[in-house]
């Protein structure tokens, strides 16, 4: 196993974890079929669309039954410490999705580089990895997605992307850009939920 591939499951586990507590927040505790469907798709949802833009045949998951059986334990965990976060359930469900988007951003872009995408493209499926399970997710508990949210969430991701693509540009060593690269997405929004901070609204 290489620090990728783990990195890779860390994250498959972070956005299952937050797909479930998402589903819990909605009262769902006699549904763990729905559960687990909402915390499978937003562990799986933006990868895979990753993959099929791509033509990164067959998709990781389909290929390679450890991304279920992280997926499967992620959920459990979630739904065994419910009660943790009953009443604060927004917190760590915000964090979990914070680092989500951060390991998973520059996954893509590794990931689309090693194929062979141009720069600008690498950037974008980066960011489409990162997002698109949240998105999922969102819309099937019937909340607005976050990346729809003025707070910055979309531009966290293609801030930490563009700081990769530096690095990639200058050899960084690719643990230290990799580290880098996704802790400014989690600082940046992380500040942005704690500060408010949100980009400007257009006027009509």
């Amino acid at each position: 196993m290489t620090i990728w591939y783990l990195t890779d499951l860390v994250g498959t586990s972070v956005f299952a974890i937050s797909g479930a507590l998402s589903a819990l927040s909605k009262k769902m505790y006699h549904d763990l079929f729905g559960i687990f469907f909402i915390g499978f798709l937003t562990a799986i949802g933006g990868g895979t669309l990753r993959d099929i833009i791509m033509g990164a045949h067959p998709i990781a998951w389909i290929r390679d039954p450890n991304y279920l059986i992280v997926i499967i334990i992620s959920v459990i965990i979630a739904v065994l410490c419910r009660r943790w976060w009953l009443g604060t359930l927004r917190r760590p469900l915000l964090i979990f999705d914070t680092i989500g988007i951060g390991i998973y951003t520059i996954l893509g872009m590794q990931k689309a580089l090693n194929a062979g995408v141009n720069n600008w493209a690498a950037m974008l499926l980066g960011v489409i990895s990162a997002l698109f399970g949240g998105v999922i997710r969102d819309t099937l508990v019937n909340d607005l997605p976050l990346i729809f949210d003025r707070q910055l969430y979309a531009t966290a991701c293609l801030a930490g992307a563009v700081l990769y693509q530096i690095g990639w540009s200058l050899n960084l060593d690719p643990n230290l850009n990799f580290i880098v690269s996704a802790g400014v997405i989690t600082l940046v929004r992380l500040t942005a939920i704690r500060k408010g901070w949100a980009l400007p609204r257009i006027n009509n």
